[in-house]
Protein backbone atom coordinates (compact mmCIF):
# COMPACT_ATOMS: atom_id res chain seq x y z
CA UNK A 1 0.00 0.00 0.00
CA UNK A 2 2.77 2.28 0.94
CA UNK A 3 4.76 1.66 -2.07
CA UNK A 4 2.46 0.94 -5.46
CA UNK A 5 -0.12 2.61 -4.83
CA UNK A 6 0.42 5.44 -2.70
CA UNK A 7 1.33 7.53 -5.86
CA UNK A 8 -1.11 6.28 -7.76
CA UNK A 9 -2.12 9.21 -10.40
CA UNK A 10 -5.92 9.18 -9.92
CA UNK A 11 -6.47 11.04 -13.27
CA UNK A 12 -4.61 8.33 -15.26
CA UNK A 13 -6.80 5.70 -13.57
CA UNK A 14 -9.98 7.50 -14.74
CA UNK A 15 -9.01 7.98 -18.71
CA UNK A 16 -8.18 3.92 -18.56
CA UNK A 17 -11.32 3.18 -16.69
CA UNK A 18 -13.05 5.72 -19.31
CA UNK A 19 -11.84 4.06 -22.38
CA UNK A 20 -13.15 0.74 -21.48
CA UNK A 21 -16.04 1.84 -21.41
CA UNK A 22 -15.94 3.68 -24.12
CA UNK A 23 -15.11 0.29 -25.43
CA UNK A 24 -18.39 -1.09 -24.79
CA UNK A 25 -17.31 -4.29 -23.18
CA UNK A 26 -18.47 -3.94 -19.73
CA UNK A 27 -21.99 -3.93 -21.37
CA UNK A 28 -22.12 -7.36 -22.69
CA UNK A 29 -24.06 -9.80 -20.72
CA UNK A 30 -20.78 -12.02 -20.94
CA UNK A 31 -18.49 -10.10 -19.39
CA UNK A 32 -20.32 -9.24 -16.72
CA UNK A 33 -21.40 -13.29 -15.93
CA UNK A 34 -17.38 -13.79 -16.35
CA UNK A 35 -16.54 -11.08 -13.34
CA UNK A 36 -19.48 -11.92 -11.65
CA UNK A 37 -18.48 -15.83 -11.46
CA UNK A 38 -14.89 -14.59 -10.94
CA UNK A 39 -15.76 -13.20 -7.59
CA UNK A 40 -17.43 -16.45 -6.51
CA UNK A 41 -13.84 -18.15 -7.10
CA UNK A 42 -12.06 -15.56 -5.35
CA UNK A 43 -14.84 -16.18 -2.65
CA UNK A 44 -14.31 -20.17 -2.56
CA UNK A 45 -10.89 -20.61 -3.63
CA UNK A 46 -9.40 -17.81 -1.19
CA UNK A 47 -11.69 -18.29 1.70
CA UNK A 48 -9.34 -19.17 4.66
CA UNK A 49 -7.85 -16.08 3.65
CA UNK A 50 -10.23 -13.51 4.22
CA UNK A 51 -11.25 -15.27 7.36
CA UNK A 52 -7.63 -14.51 8.40
CA UNK A 53 -7.19 -10.84 7.58
CA UNK A 54 -11.08 -10.14 8.63
CA UNK A 55 -9.37 -12.06 12.16
CA UNK A 56 -6.21 -9.22 11.77
CA UNK A 57 -8.11 -6.21 11.33
CA UNK A 58 -11.07 -7.19 13.58
CA UNK A 59 -10.49 -11.07 15.51
CA UNK A 60 -13.40 -11.61 13.82
CA UNK A 61 -14.93 -14.70 14.84
CA UNK A 62 -14.70 -17.23 12.08
CA UNK A 63 -18.68 -18.56 11.73
CA UNK A 64 -19.44 -14.43 11.80
CA UNK A 65 -16.83 -13.93 8.82
CA UNK A 66 -18.26 -16.83 7.16
CA UNK A 67 -22.01 -16.15 7.83
CA UNK A 68 -21.68 -12.36 7.58
CA UNK A 69 -19.33 -11.59 5.05
CA UNK A 70 -18.43 -14.21 2.98
CA UNK A 71 -21.51 -16.39 2.76
CA UNK A 72 -23.78 -13.31 1.88
CA UNK A 73 -21.49 -11.83 -0.88
CA UNK A 74 -21.60 -15.09 -2.58
CA UNK A 75 -25.39 -15.23 -2.22
CA UNK A 76 -25.71 -11.05 -3.41
CA UNK A 77 -23.10 -13.08 -6.72
CA UNK A 78 -25.43 -15.96 -7.44
CA UNK A 79 -28.66 -14.20 -7.22
CA UNK A 80 -27.09 -11.76 -9.68
CA UNK A 81 -25.90 -14.30 -12.04
CA UNK A 82 -29.47 -15.84 -12.00
CA UNK A 83 -31.12 -12.65 -12.38
CA UNK A 84 -28.90 -10.80 -14.48
CA UNK A 85 -30.76 -11.49 -18.27
CA UNK A 86 -34.22 -10.39 -16.71
CA UNK A 87 -32.46 -7.28 -14.95
CA UNK A 88 -30.85 -5.94 -18.35
CA UNK A 89 -34.23 -6.68 -20.44
CA UNK A 90 -36.11 -3.55 -21.50
CA UNK A 91 -39.11 -2.83 -19.31
CA UNK A 92 -42.26 -2.80 -21.83
CA UNK A 93 -44.23 0.10 -20.69
CA UNK A 94 -48.04 1.54 -21.56
CA UNK A 95 -48.73 4.06 -23.75
CA UNK A 96 -51.59 6.71 -23.95
CA UNK A 97 -53.82 8.16 -26.90
CA UNK A 98 -51.98 11.23 -27.05
CA UNK A 99 -48.74 9.17 -29.00
CA UNK A 100 -50.89 6.35 -30.85
CA UNK A 101 -49.90 4.27 -32.33
CA UNK A 102 -47.06 3.86 -30.48
CA UNK A 103 -44.99 1.43 -27.66
CA UNK A 104 -42.89 2.45 -24.37
CA UNK A 105 -40.25 0.96 -23.10
CA UNK A 106 -37.50 1.80 -20.30
CA UNK A 107 -33.91 0.49 -21.13
CA UNK A 108 -31.55 0.26 -18.56
CA UNK A 109 -28.23 1.16 -18.88
CA UNK A 110 -25.01 1.12 -17.34
CA UNK A 111 -24.14 4.80 -15.65
CA UNK A 112 -20.00 4.51 -16.69
CA UNK A 113 -17.56 4.79 -14.07
CA UNK A 114 -18.20 4.75 -10.30
CA UNK A 115 -16.35 4.48 -7.42
CA UNK A 116 -16.79 2.48 -3.99
CA UNK A 117 -15.61 3.70 -1.32
CA UNK A 118 -16.18 1.05 1.45
CA UNK A 119 -16.12 0.99 5.42
CA UNK A 120 -14.13 -1.27 7.79
CA UNK A 121 -16.06 -2.61 9.92
CA UNK A 122 -17.73 -5.30 7.39
CA UNK A 123 -14.88 -4.76 4.73
CA UNK A 124 -15.37 -7.80 2.71
CA UNK A 125 -19.01 -7.89 2.17
CA UNK A 126 -19.11 -4.12 2.05
CA UNK A 127 -16.82 -3.39 -0.43
CA UNK A 128 -18.04 -6.01 -2.87
CA UNK A 129 -21.89 -5.76 -2.64
CA UNK A 130 -21.83 -2.74 -4.19
CA UNK A 131 -19.12 -4.04 -6.36
CA UNK A 132 -21.40 -6.86 -7.46
CA UNK A 133 -24.45 -4.20 -8.39
CA UNK A 134 -22.07 -1.97 -10.43
CA UNK A 135 -20.64 -4.68 -12.77
CA UNK A 136 -23.75 -6.29 -13.21
CA UNK A 137 -25.03 -3.32 -14.00
CA UNK A 138 -22.10 -3.13 -17.03
CA UNK A 139 -19.99 -0.41 -14.95
CA UNK A 140 -16.23 0.29 -14.87
CA UNK A 141 -15.59 0.44 -11.25
CA UNK A 142 -12.70 1.67 -9.14
CA UNK A 143 -13.07 0.25 -4.95
CA UNK A 144 -11.18 1.70 -2.19
CA UNK A 145 -11.24 -0.13 1.01
CA UNK A 146 -11.14 1.05 4.47
CA UNK A 147 -7.57 1.35 5.51
CA UNK A 148 -9.20 1.11 9.11
CA UNK A 149 -8.91 -2.85 8.36
CA UNK A 150 -5.75 -2.97 6.35
CA UNK A 151 -5.00 -6.27 5.98
CA UNK A 152 -8.81 -6.93 4.66
CA UNK A 153 -7.97 -4.16 2.39
CA UNK A 154 -4.78 -5.78 0.91
CA UNK A 155 -6.42 -9.39 0.48
CA UNK A 156 -8.97 -7.33 -1.90
CA UNK A 157 -6.04 -5.59 -3.97
CA UNK A 158 -4.55 -8.83 -4.17
CA UNK A 159 -7.49 -11.11 -4.93
CA UNK A 160 -9.42 -8.35 -7.30
CA UNK A 161 -5.99 -8.26 -9.15
CA UNK A 162 -5.57 -11.26 -9.95
CA UNK A 163 -9.36 -12.73 -10.49
CA UNK A 164 -10.75 -9.95 -12.16
CA UNK A 165 -10.43 -7.67 -15.44
CA UNK A 166 -8.15 -4.96 -14.46
CA UNK A 167 -8.57 -2.53 -17.48
CA UNK A 168 -12.45 -2.36 -15.97
CA UNK A 169 -12.21 -3.22 -12.31
CA UNK A 170 -9.61 -1.51 -9.63
CA UNK A 171 -8.47 -1.57 -6.27
CA UNK A 172 -7.15 1.77 -5.48
CA UNK A 173 -5.73 1.49 -1.44
CA UNK A 174 -5.07 4.30 0.93
CA UNK A 175 -5.93 6.65 3.11
CA UNK A 176 -7.15 10.18 3.39
CA UNK A 177 -4.77 11.71 0.24
CA UNK A 178 -6.07 8.67 -2.01
CA UNK A 179 -9.76 9.17 -1.12
CA UNK A 180 -8.98 12.87 -1.83
CA UNK A 181 -7.29 12.08 -5.18
CA UNK A 182 -10.07 10.29 -6.32
CA UNK A 183 -12.84 12.48 -5.28
CA UNK A 184 -11.54 15.42 -7.63
CA UNK A 185 -12.18 13.32 -10.49
CA UNK A 186 -15.34 12.77 -12.41
CA UNK A 187 -17.15 10.10 -11.53
CA UNK A 188 -20.43 8.82 -12.84
CA UNK A 189 -21.52 7.46 -9.57
CA UNK A 190 -20.11 7.58 -6.15
CA UNK A 191 -21.12 4.90 -3.57
CA UNK A 192 -20.17 5.62 0.25
CA UNK A 193 -20.60 3.44 3.27
CA UNK A 194 -19.41 4.90 6.77
CA UNK A 195 -20.54 8.02 8.68
CA UNK A 196 -22.72 11.14 8.05
CA UNK A 197 -19.06 13.76 8.94
CA UNK A 198 -17.78 11.89 5.94
CA UNK A 199 -20.82 11.39 4.13
CA UNK A 200 -20.83 15.30 4.01
CA UNK A 201 -17.19 15.69 2.05
CA UNK A 202 -17.99 13.33 -0.41
CA UNK A 203 -21.30 14.80 -0.93
CA UNK A 204 -19.44 17.87 -1.71
CA UNK A 205 -16.92 16.75 -3.64
CA UNK A 206 -19.74 14.99 -6.31
CA UNK A 207 -21.92 18.48 -6.40
CA UNK A 208 -18.68 19.94 -8.14
CA UNK A 209 -19.17 17.56 -10.64
CA UNK A 210 -23.10 16.77 -10.41
CA UNK A 211 -22.40 12.92 -9.48
CA UNK A 212 -25.09 11.04 -8.11
CA UNK A 213 -24.17 9.31 -4.97
CA UNK A 214 -25.23 6.98 -2.76
CA UNK A 215 -24.71 7.35 1.03
CA UNK A 216 -24.95 4.32 3.28
CA UNK A 217 -24.73 5.69 6.82
CA UNK A 218 -26.05 4.93 10.22
CA UNK A 219 -27.59 6.67 13.45
CA UNK A 220 -28.84 5.26 16.45
CA UNK A 221 -31.25 2.66 15.67
CA UNK A 222 -33.52 1.68 18.60
CA UNK A 223 -35.22 -1.16 19.91
CA UNK A 224 -38.95 -1.31 21.49
CA UNK A 225 -39.35 -4.56 23.72
CA UNK A 226 -43.17 -4.49 24.82
CA UNK A 227 -43.92 -6.98 27.86
CA UNK A 228 -46.51 -8.66 25.07
CA UNK A 229 -43.96 -10.59 24.06
CA UNK A 230 -41.69 -14.19 24.19
CA UNK A 231 -38.87 -12.59 26.36
CA UNK A 232 -36.30 -15.01 25.85
CA UNK A 233 -36.10 -15.21 21.90
CA UNK A 234 -36.51 -11.44 22.19
CA UNK A 235 -33.15 -10.77 24.42
CA UNK A 236 -30.95 -13.75 22.42
CA UNK A 237 -31.83 -11.72 18.65
CA UNK A 238 -31.11 -8.58 20.30
CA UNK A 239 -27.74 -10.16 21.66
CA UNK A 240 -27.29 -11.62 18.13
CA UNK A 241 -28.04 -8.25 16.44
CA UNK A 242 -26.00 -6.24 18.43
CA UNK A 243 -22.41 -8.54 20.09
CA UNK A 244 -23.06 -10.94 17.66
CA UNK A 245 -22.78 -8.28 14.83
CA UNK A 246 -18.93 -7.35 15.12
CA UNK A 247 -19.39 -6.98 19.16
CA UNK A 248 -22.32 -3.92 17.91
CA UNK A 249 -19.63 -2.28 15.39
CA UNK A 250 -22.44 -2.65 12.31
CA UNK A 251 -24.47 0.03 11.37
CA UNK A 252 -27.77 -1.90 11.98
CA UNK A 253 -26.56 -2.43 15.25
CA UNK A 254 -29.36 -1.74 18.23
CA UNK A 255 -28.15 1.21 19.67
CA UNK A 256 -30.35 1.91 22.43
CA UNK A 257 -33.35 -0.19 23.80
CA UNK A 258 -36.95 1.14 25.05
CA UNK A 259 -39.44 -0.59 27.78
CA UNK A 260 -41.26 0.26 30.09
CA UNK A 261 -40.23 1.50 33.12
CA UNK A 262 -42.58 -2.01 34.86
CA UNK A 263 -41.03 -4.53 32.64
CA UNK A 264 -37.31 -3.08 32.69
CA UNK A 265 -36.06 -4.88 35.59
CA UNK A 266 -37.31 -8.09 34.05
CA UNK A 267 -35.91 -7.37 30.62
CA UNK A 268 -32.34 -6.85 32.30
CA UNK A 269 -32.43 -9.93 34.55
CA UNK A 270 -33.27 -11.84 31.21
CA UNK A 271 -30.36 -10.39 29.08
CA UNK A 272 -27.62 -10.44 32.08
CA UNK A 273 -28.51 -14.26 31.71
CA UNK A 274 -28.40 -14.95 28.62
CA UNK A 275 -25.07 -12.64 27.79
CA UNK A 276 -23.56 -14.92 30.34
CA UNK A 277 -24.32 -18.20 28.63
CA UNK A 278 -23.24 -16.89 25.27
CA UNK A 279 -20.30 -15.02 26.28
CA UNK A 280 -19.75 -16.72 30.02
CA UNK A 281 -19.03 -15.11 33.41
CA UNK A 282 -15.69 -13.17 31.60
CA UNK A 283 -16.75 -11.87 28.10
CA UNK A 284 -12.97 -10.74 27.61
CA UNK A 285 -11.86 -14.23 27.30
CA UNK A 286 -14.71 -14.88 24.69
CA UNK A 287 -13.43 -15.90 21.26
CA UNK A 288 -16.83 -15.05 20.21
CA UNK A 289 -16.71 -11.20 21.11
CA UNK A 290 -15.00 -9.43 18.36
CA UNK A 291 -12.14 -6.66 18.84
CA UNK A 292 -12.61 -2.64 18.82
CA UNK A 293 -10.73 -1.94 15.72
CA UNK A 294 -8.13 0.08 17.17
CA UNK A 295 -7.46 2.15 19.94
CA UNK A 296 -9.03 5.76 18.69
CA UNK A 297 -11.98 3.96 18.70
CA UNK A 298 -11.59 2.35 22.11
CA UNK A 299 -10.98 5.65 23.68
CA UNK A 300 -13.92 6.95 22.20
CA UNK A 301 -16.21 4.58 23.67
CA UNK A 302 -14.47 4.71 27.15
CA UNK A 303 -15.06 8.33 26.53
CA UNK A 304 -18.68 7.46 26.79
CA UNK A 305 -18.33 5.30 29.28
CA UNK A 306 -16.59 7.92 31.61
CA UNK A 307 -19.26 10.11 31.38
CA UNK A 308 -20.16 11.43 34.53
CA UNK A 309 -23.46 11.28 34.08
CA UNK A 310 -23.58 7.87 32.41
CA UNK A 311 -21.26 5.69 34.41
CA UNK A 312 -23.37 5.13 37.40
CA UNK A 313 -25.69 3.51 35.40
CA UNK A 314 -24.24 0.65 34.55
CA UNK A 315 -26.11 -2.61 35.38
CA UNK A 316 -23.78 -5.37 33.51
CA UNK A 317 -20.48 -5.62 32.09
CA UNK A 318 -18.10 -2.37 31.65
CA UNK A 319 -14.87 -4.31 31.75
CA UNK A 320 -12.46 -3.42 29.33
CA UNK A 321 -8.91 -3.91 28.51
CA UNK A 322 -6.86 -1.88 26.40
CA UNK A 323 -4.11 -4.05 25.53
CA UNK A 324 -6.65 -6.42 23.35
CA UNK A 325 -8.79 -3.67 22.41
CA UNK A 326 -11.99 -5.36 23.92
CA UNK A 327 -14.86 -4.52 25.90
CA UNK A 328 -17.25 -6.51 27.08
CA UNK A 329 -21.03 -6.20 26.68
CA UNK A 330 -22.44 -3.28 28.62
CA UNK A 331 -25.80 -2.42 29.69
CA UNK A 332 -26.93 0.67 31.08
CA UNK A 333 -29.98 1.85 32.85
CA UNK A 334 -31.87 5.36 32.24
CA UNK A 335 -28.37 7.38 31.00
CA UNK A 336 -29.80 10.86 30.45
CA UNK A 337 -31.15 11.86 26.85
CA UNK A 338 -28.22 14.98 27.09
CA UNK A 339 -25.83 12.72 27.54
CA UNK A 340 -23.29 11.95 24.46
CA UNK A 341 -24.19 8.18 24.41
CA UNK A 342 -27.85 9.42 23.66
CA UNK A 343 -26.73 11.68 20.95
CA UNK A 344 -23.96 9.82 18.84
CA UNK A 345 -23.75 6.66 17.15
CA UNK A 346 -22.54 3.92 19.76
CA UNK A 347 -21.20 1.53 17.46
CA UNK A 348 -19.72 -0.22 19.61
CA UNK A 349 -20.70 -2.83 22.38
CA UNK A 350 -22.47 -0.33 24.75
CA UNK A 351 -26.51 -0.55 25.11
CA UNK A 352 -28.29 1.67 26.75
CA UNK A 353 -32.09 0.96 28.17
CA UNK A 354 -34.21 4.10 28.17
CA UNK A 355 -37.61 2.92 29.78
CA UNK A 356 -41.33 5.05 29.16
CA UNK A 357 -44.20 4.54 31.23
CA UNK A 358 -45.73 3.06 28.78
CA UNK A 359 -44.48 1.41 25.72
CA UNK A 360 -46.78 3.49 23.04
CA UNK A 361 -44.72 6.50 24.49
CA UNK A 362 -41.43 4.79 22.47
CA UNK A 363 -42.52 6.24 19.28
CA UNK A 364 -42.74 9.50 20.44
CA UNK A 365 -38.49 8.75 21.57
CA UNK A 366 -37.50 7.83 18.74
CA UNK A 367 -39.28 10.21 16.28
CA UNK A 368 -37.60 13.08 18.36
CA UNK A 369 -34.16 12.02 17.44
CA UNK A 370 -32.84 12.00 13.88
CA UNK A 371 -34.23 8.81 11.32
CA UNK A 372 -32.42 5.92 12.10
CA UNK A 373 -31.10 3.32 9.76
CA UNK A 374 -33.01 0.40 11.21
CA UNK A 375 -35.45 0.69 13.90
CA UNK A 376 -37.46 -2.49 16.04
CA UNK A 377 -39.69 -3.91 17.51
CA UNK A 378 -40.59 -7.21 19.52
CA UNK A 379 -44.10 -7.46 20.30
CA UNK A 380 -46.90 -9.71 19.98
CA UNK A 381 -49.46 -6.42 20.03
CA UNK A 382 -50.99 -5.84 16.21
CA UNK A 383 -52.55 -2.36 16.80
CA UNK A 384 -48.63 -1.60 18.41
CA UNK A 385 -47.20 -3.22 14.90
CA UNK A 386 -49.61 -1.28 13.13
CA UNK A 387 -48.41 2.07 15.22
CA UNK A 388 -44.85 1.53 14.80
CA UNK A 389 -45.09 0.82 10.86
CA UNK A 390 -47.12 4.16 9.89
CA UNK A 391 -45.99 6.14 12.44
CA UNK A 392 -41.65 4.97 12.81
CA UNK A 393 -39.46 6.62 10.19
CA UNK A 394 -36.46 4.57 9.14
CA UNK A 395 -34.60 2.85 6.60
CA UNK A 396 -35.95 -0.38 7.69
CA UNK A 397 -38.25 -1.62 9.96
CA UNK A 398 -37.74 -5.29 11.30
CA UNK A 399 -40.37 -6.83 13.64
CA UNK A 400 -38.86 -9.31 16.42
CA UNK A 401 -36.13 -9.36 15.10
CA UNK A 402 -32.93 -7.45 14.52
CA UNK A 403 -30.71 -6.90 11.43
CA UNK A 404 -32.37 -10.20 9.51
CA UNK A 405 -33.60 -7.48 6.74
CA UNK A 406 -31.03 -7.72 5.14
CA UNK A 407 -30.68 -10.67 3.93
CA UNK A 408 -33.64 -10.35 2.17
CA UNK A 409 -32.85 -9.48 -1.43
CA UNK A 410 -36.44 -8.78 -2.63
CA UNK A 411 -36.18 -5.55 0.11
CA UNK A 412 -33.98 -2.30 -0.39
CA UNK A 413 -31.33 -1.51 1.91
CA UNK A 414 -30.81 1.86 2.74
CA UNK A 415 -31.10 4.83 4.69
CA UNK A 416 -33.67 7.86 4.94
CA UNK A 417 -32.96 11.87 6.27
CA UNK A 418 -29.39 11.74 8.73
CA UNK A 419 -29.11 7.71 7.86
CA UNK A 420 -28.69 8.11 4.45
CA UNK A 421 -29.71 8.16 0.72
CA UNK A 422 -30.27 5.45 -2.00
CA UNK A 423 -30.23 1.62 -1.52
CA UNK A 424 -28.65 -1.13 -2.69
CA UNK A 425 -28.85 -5.26 -2.52
CA UNK A 426 -30.48 -7.78 -4.84
CA UNK A 427 -32.31 -6.00 -7.97
CA UNK A 428 -32.00 -2.82 -6.04
CA UNK A 429 -28.27 -2.75 -6.28
CA UNK A 430 -28.39 -3.28 -10.16
CA UNK A 431 -30.53 -0.06 -10.41
CA UNK A 432 -28.81 2.12 -7.65
CA UNK A 433 -25.58 1.59 -10.64
CA UNK A 434 -28.16 1.94 -14.08
CA UNK A 435 -30.08 5.30 -15.65
CA UNK A 436 -33.54 3.81 -16.61
CA UNK A 437 -33.21 5.63 -20.10
CA UNK A 438 -37.18 6.23 -21.24
CA UNK A 439 -37.30 5.09 -25.19
CA UNK A 440 -40.71 5.93 -27.25
CA UNK A 441 -41.24 4.41 -30.65
CA UNK A 442 -43.56 5.82 -32.60
CA UNK A 443 -45.00 4.57 -36.15
CA UNK A 444 -44.87 7.32 -39.45
CA UNK A 445 -48.15 6.59 -40.21
CA UNK A 446 -51.66 7.84 -39.03
CA UNK A 447 -50.04 11.32 -38.53
CA UNK A 448 -51.92 13.69 -36.66
CA UNK A 449 -51.61 17.00 -38.25
CA UNK A 450 -53.45 18.61 -35.78
CA UNK A 451 -50.33 19.14 -33.36
CA UNK A 452 -48.96 21.41 -36.67
CA UNK A 453 -49.05 24.91 -37.48
CA UNK A 454 -51.34 27.07 -38.58
CA UNK A 455 -52.83 26.31 -34.94
CA UNK A 456 -56.97 27.04 -36.09
CA UNK A 457 -59.86 26.92 -33.79
CA UNK A 458 -60.79 23.16 -35.12
CA UNK A 459 -56.97 21.90 -34.64
CA UNK A 460 -57.64 23.63 -30.96
CA UNK A 461 -60.52 22.14 -30.47
CA UNK A 462 -59.48 18.58 -31.42
CA UNK A 463 -56.31 18.71 -29.31
CA UNK A 464 -58.38 19.59 -26.45
CA UNK A 465 -60.48 16.63 -27.12
CA UNK A 466 -57.92 14.38 -27.67
CA UNK A 467 -55.64 15.38 -24.23
CA UNK A 468 -58.72 15.37 -21.88
CA UNK A 469 -59.47 11.80 -23.24
CA UNK A 470 -62.75 12.66 -25.01
CA UNK A 471 -63.69 10.23 -27.13
CA UNK A 472 -66.98 11.14 -27.85
CA UNK A 473 -64.95 15.29 -28.78
CA UNK A 474 -63.00 14.31 -31.40
CA UNK A 475 -65.61 12.56 -33.01
CA UNK A 476 -67.60 15.73 -33.27
CA UNK A 477 -64.84 17.67 -33.99
CA UNK A 478 -64.15 15.17 -36.91
CA UNK A 479 -67.77 15.47 -37.78
CA UNK A 480 -68.28 18.90 -37.94
CA UNK A 481 -70.57 19.58 -35.14
CA UNK A 482 -69.90 22.52 -33.50
CA UNK A 483 -70.28 23.22 -30.02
Amino acid sequence: MEGEMAFFDAAEVMKELRETFASGKTKSYEWRVSQLKALIKLAEYHEGEIVEALRSDLSKPELESFLHEISLMKTSCQLALTELRSWMAPEKVKTSMTTFPSSAEIVPEALGVVLVISAWNYPFLLSLDPVIGAIAAGNAVVLKPSEIAPATSSVLAKLLGQYMDSSAVKVIEGAVPETTALLEQKWDKIFYTGNGKVGRIILAAAAKHLTPVVLELGGKSPVVVDSNTNLKVAVRRIIAGKWGCNNGQACVSPDYVITTKDFASELIDMMTSELEVMYGKDPLESNDLSRIVNLNHFNRLTKLLDDPSVSGKIVHGGQRDVSNLKIAPTLLLDVPEDSLIMNEEIFGPLLPIITVNKVEDSINVIKSKEKPLAAYLFTNNKKLKEEFITSVSAGGLLINDTTMHLAVHTLPFGGVGESGMGSYHGKFSFDAFSHKKAVLHRSLAGDFTARYPPYTPRKQRLLKALLNGSLLGIIRVLLGWEE
